[in-house]
């Protein structure tokens, strides 16, 4: 009785663990993609969830005294754990969306807007421009290695933000939205340069207009601004990618900085 009383007291600390490893892949860049399995993300959440909790006991990472068999303790816990995790993974993929956003605004203003279609990769409409930024930040966050950074935040952060610790203890919700305001910015200076150039293409259409009035600006406009557009963004491409670079290093500076040594948030359990 001992054994299946010390089975069920560790299978709570485990279902933290996981609640929290869980979290991360309802935002998390790539791990959220709705083109990755339903099963499969549950099985690696499960697997890496217990083995984590394994390593994390072994090295006396403290966890609340609760039991599977108690759900009504363990759900507050459990609502905790998963808001923890799903605020890691939707700051890292602020950049992503941030470069998306930059996309999105200059296609519109390209006219791409006109030829939206559907990606199932991350289950929304999006055009020709907005595709390849977003893929371009994730090439970046990949490289950098930002997929194992998060994953170890989340799994390094037990030892600073205690398991059932809601998250706005320790300044989550500051890091959430300044977060969320440096990739607004990010996302319209991207998009800026682009959008004054665009800017001087449609006043020169309004003099050509006046000028030659048997010019069909509209059908002559169109193809122009297309063209200086793309020229635009491969004259950009390399400063796009440098300041998203910067920005994704920063993004998790900032969660290393939020959940790292020093910055016990919550008490003892």
């Amino acid at each position: 009785m001992n054994a299946i009383d010390a089975i069920e007291r560790s299978m709570g600390p485990a279902a933290l663990v996981v609640m929290r490893l869980g979290g991360l892949f309802i935002y998390a860049p790539l791990l959220s993609m709705a083109a990755i399995p339903m099963r499969a993300k549950g099985l690696l959440v499960l697997v890496g969830g217990v083995g984590a909790w394994a390593v994390l006991d072994a090295r006396g990472v403290p966890f609340p005294n609760v039991s599977i068999a108690d759900p009504w303790a363990l759900v507050p816990l459990g609502a905790a754990e998963i808001a923890i995790g799903a605020m890691i993974g939707f700051v890292a993929s602020l950049p992503i969306f941030a470069m998306q956003t930059g996309g999105m605004v200059m296609g519109q203003q390209m006219g791409l807007g006109f030829g939206r279609f559907y990606n199932p990769a991350v289950d929304t409409e999006s055009d020709v421009l907005e595709q390849l930024l977003t893929f371009l930040a994730i090439a970046l966050f990949l490289s950098m290695g930002g997929l194992d950074a998060i994953l170890l935040a989340v799994l390094r952060s037990f030892e600073y933000v205690n398991a059932g610790v809601f998250v706005a203890e320790g300044g989550g919700i500051d890091l959430v939205v300044g977060t969320l305001l440096a990739a607004t910015e990010l996302g319209l200076r991207v998009a800026l340069p682009l959008l004054g150039v665009v800017f001087l293409e449609t006043v020169a259409m309004g003099f050509v207009s006046k000028t030659v009035p048997q010019l069909n600006v509209l059908s002559f406009g169109f193809p122009v601004r297309i063209i200086i557009g793309l020229i635009m963004v491969l004259a950009g491409l390399e400063v796009i990618m440098l300041v998203s670079e910067n920005f994704i290093h920063d993004v998790l500076d900032n969660l290393y900085d939020w959940a790292g040594p020093g910055r016990t948030i919550g008490g003892g359990v």
